[in-house]
């Protein structure tokens, strides 16, 4: 049976694909430890490739400090772009199909109406840069690539936004979020469960796509769900961007058209309330 290698297995994403593969006894997934799949170690790379000989490979690896990638310009670059090149050459080499995971801060995030995977990219963060580099090195080096763009990811594992929610929750009366910054909360498990429907289906649509979860929230009423779904209770006020100042500049609209996706793959998307409920109730059955 082919295999699938996950780079940047002990991230969110990879742990997701973990919990999925586990949960549906799929036993041709290979999740190596950092030491040994470290896409900036070219000659790991290598024996890696040799040794499994996988079908796809799949890139969770990903500089995502975007506050502290301003100032760390070199890493990113290194990690978003050098990293993805080199996992790229190496495909391209042993026939390996890469599944490359983007990001919404590709778009400057000043329109109105869902992106779609044509929309003009124009970062306006390092981070984003980084990565839109990352995306471009992969079309000149390799035919069969997947990169699948998304945002606002959550779910029981690593560090994000539901967790830290919950934890400021639990600590505090009041709470100020922002409220003019607009996307879709994306439960990574439905992510990553789409990424394996797309290998199971053996396609070869190669491209670019966007996934999200379905629907529209701003992260006030993103942190208005969590608490709502949790039982937690805790005043929480909307500010504008201009009273959250931060190092990097975040994308206003992040809103992403999933009509390619569904269409090439016949998928049925969640509406993210509902996956955030999934959630909220898995971590609560943890603790």
């Amino acid at each position: 049976m082919s295999k699938t290698i996950v780079f940047g297995a002990s991230g969110q994403l990879g742990q997701c694909f973990k919990k999925l593969v586990a949960d549906n006894g799929i036993d041709n997934f290979i999740f190596p430890a950092e030491d040994e799949a470290d896409i900036l170690d070219t000659d790991g790379l290598e024996k890696l490739f040799a040794q499994h000989k996988p079908a796809y490979a799949i890139n969770c690896a990903a500089y995502t400090a975007v506050d502290k990638a301003e100032d760390d310009i070199e890493t990113a670059v290194k990690v978003n772009k050098t990293g993805v090149e080199n996992l790229a050459r190496l495909c391209s080499k042993h026939d390996t199909a890469l599944i490359h995971i983007s990001t919404d801060f590709v778009f400057k995030g000043d329109v109105s109406s869902p992106l779609t995977e044509d929309s003009v990219a124009k970062p306006i963060s390092v981070y984003g840069q980084t990565k839109l580099d990352g995306e471009k090195v992969i079309p000149v080096l390799l035919d069969k690539y997947f990169i699948v763009r998304t945002g606002w990811l959550y779910s029981e594992f690593a560090n994000n936004f539901v967790k830290t929610m919950l934890k400021l929750g639990a600590e505090r009366d009041e709470l100020k979020v922002i409220a003019d910054q607009v996307g879709t909360p994306t439960y990574a498990i439905d992510l990553a469960d789409c990424i394996i429907k797309i290998i199971q289906c053996d396609s070869t649509a190669y491209g670019i796509y966007h996934y999200s979860n379905e629907g529209v929230a701003s992260w006030y009423d993103f942190s208005k769900a969590i608490f709502e779904l949790s039982g937690t209770n805790v005043k929480v006020i909307p500010i504008p961007t201009s009273e959250y100042k931060t190092r990097a500049t975040r994308p206003a609209y992040s809103v992403m058209d999933k009509s390619k996706v569904k269409q090439t793959f016949g998928l049925q998307i969640p509406y993210w309330r509902d996956s955030l409920a999934i959630c909220i109730d898995r971590l609560k059955q943890q603790n």
